[in-house]
């Protein structure tokens, strides 16, 4: 590992995946278990191309990779974050595990760059799936909880814009927005071919859930079991 400088708030925390570790800043918004459970979600494929949108510090590219590195070939990754704090997090982990395989955009989805239009062969993507205000929480972290920068319609045109013919969008939503986010990704041509939901406990009703979708494919999905997440 590189020595990296860290700020006054800012911690390097476990990935819990070879001693591998994630830069976090106490005050900001903060990776939760659900984030690894769509790193878990998503599988790779030799050479894949990977955008992380809504990429926040990273966790999930950062898990996904990590995962998938020795097992998968020629992996490279871009992570895109409205924040620029955020995305100086995501630039100081990958500093400090000496992965050379990733850069960084900052800026809003819906301005995403003509460059990379049809770049990526599979997009990442742990959105802000609340709606309303951001009430007692800080601007900061309300915007990666609530769709107050961004939309579901205008994250699925990013998507469609970013993925190459054939690509996977692996996202995750709430489970009650389900109808919503099959017919807005239908709209911009990915087809919904897997469905997950997530469960607070074994029988619980669901309250997430992960999705997999292919720019330009055929009608037909799988549901797979439901996974349990306690650490909610």
């Amino acid at each position: 590992m590189e020595e990296v400088t860290l700020g006054e708030y800012e911690v390097a925390e476990d990935m819990m995946l070879d001693g591998l570790k994630i830069v976090q800043d106490t005050r900001l918004y903060r990776f939760t278990s659900d984030s690894v459970l769509l790193s878990l979600f998503a599988k790779a494929k030799n050479g894949d191309t990977v955008a992380d949108f809504c990429a926040g510090s990273g966790i999930v590219a950062y898990h996904f990779y990590a995962l998938n590195r020795k097992s998968k070939k020629d992996l490279s990754f871009t992570l895109f974050e409205l924040q620029p704090a955020l995305l100086e997090l995501s630039k100081k982990t990958a500093k400090l595990n000496g992965f050379d395989c990733f850069s960084f955009v900052g800026g809003r989805l819906q301005d995403i760059d003509e460059k990379y239009r049809e770049r990526f062969s599979l997009v990442l993507c742990n959105p802000p799936y609340e709606r309303g205000g951001f009430e007692n929480e800080s601007y900061e972290k309300a915007i990666c909880r609530k769709e107050i920068t961004v939309t579901l319609a205008e994250i699925a045109k990013a998507v469609a814009f970013a993925l190459k013919f054939g690509g996977r969008l692996c996202m995750l939503h709430r489970a009650d927005r389900l109808a919503e986010v099959c017919y807005t990704l239908k709209g911009v041509n990915i087809e919904v071919k897997k469905i997950q939901f997530v469960g607070g406990r074994e029988g619980a009703k669901p309250y997430l859930v992960m999705i997999e979708g292919v720019k330009g494919g055929k009608p037909h999905c799988e549901i797979l079991p439901t996974v349990t997440n306690e650490r909610r």
